[in-house]
């Protein structure tokens, strides 16, 4: 595992920390393959009861590392496909919803872009006073995914979900817990604590009780997920190639205003 992820088993409870912090965790197809590794591993191990799924600096994710996939680093601009950020994104969420264990999403600092879907798609979201969500995909010419359709309108319903998706405007961790999309916004001084506090109650829990539960509320609410992941998957590699999505990634790195054409 590389230094992008850091693990840590504690007393049942595993903490998975995103470590690029000098990018605001954004994210590549080899860190999201570490990420899914490391999960489906804590998924078979009993040693861990639950999942923390966190990050380091000022960023939970900021979505896509742009840069990189759009081949300032990497020469490639394939988001999409099989080993692809996307791919392993998808198998991510799916995954962390089928998991048999509580993952707590601790939500250090701004989620945009896929890295909303890896937060909303945790058991429960926990959230800095300071944190903020962002569906950016719209400034860039492009549409949610990694579930994000489903995530967020299953969360705060199509209205909200809708105006987050195609305004692309910021929402502070207070209007998230406001509207259902997160359960707890604690002061940011207290969150490690808040954060330790709630993995060790569920690890002293009842976890046949809890991989139950959490299937029967997953089934009644977000059954529909494999469906928006091809919905999501299909789109985005089309809009991938649209004139608008290299104007809105240009004008992302060149940091000005993007010119949309509808091409």
């Amino acid at each position: 595992m590389s230094d992008a992820l850091t693990k840590e088993l504690a007393d049942g409870v595993l903490t998975l920390t995103l470590n690029k912090p000098e990018k605001l965790n954004a994210l590549d197809a080899a860190l999201a393959k570490q990420l899914y590794e490391q999960l489906k591993a804590a998924d078979n191990d009993s040693a861990v009861r639950v999942v923390v799924l966190t990050a380091a600096g000022r960023g939970f994710s900021a979505g896509a590392d742009l840069a990189r996939d759009k081949g300032e680093e990497s020469g490639s601009d394939d988001l999409v496909g099989e080993g692809s950020l996307l791919s392993y994104a998808n198998q991510t969420v799916t995954l962390i919803s089928q998991m048999s264990k509580p993952v707590i999403g601790a939500v250090n600092g701004i989620a945009a872009g896929v890295g909303v879907s890896y937060a909303l798609a945790c058991d429960i979201v926990i959230a800095r006073e300071s944190a903020s969500f962002l569906l950016a995909f719209s400034r860039i010419g492009l549409m949610p995914d990694g579930g994000a359709t489903l995530w967020v309108a299953a969360s705060v319903g199509r209205a909200r979900a809708m105006e987050m998706a195609l305004m692309a405007e910021k929402i502070s961790a207070s209007e998230a817990k406001e509207w259902g999309m997160i359960s707890r916004v604690v002061a940011d001084d207290d969150f490690e604590s808040e954060v330790s506090a709630l993995a060790k109650k569920l690890a002293a829990g009842p976890t046949r009780a809890y991989a139950k539960t959490k299937a029967a509320i997953n089934a009644s609410s977000i059954s529909l997920l494999s469906a928006a992941l091809e919905r999501e998957s299909k789109g985005q590699a089309e809009l991938l190639k649209s004139k608008d999505n290299a104007e809105g990634v240009a004008a992302f790195l060149e940091k000005r205003e993007a010119k949309f054409t509808g091409d």
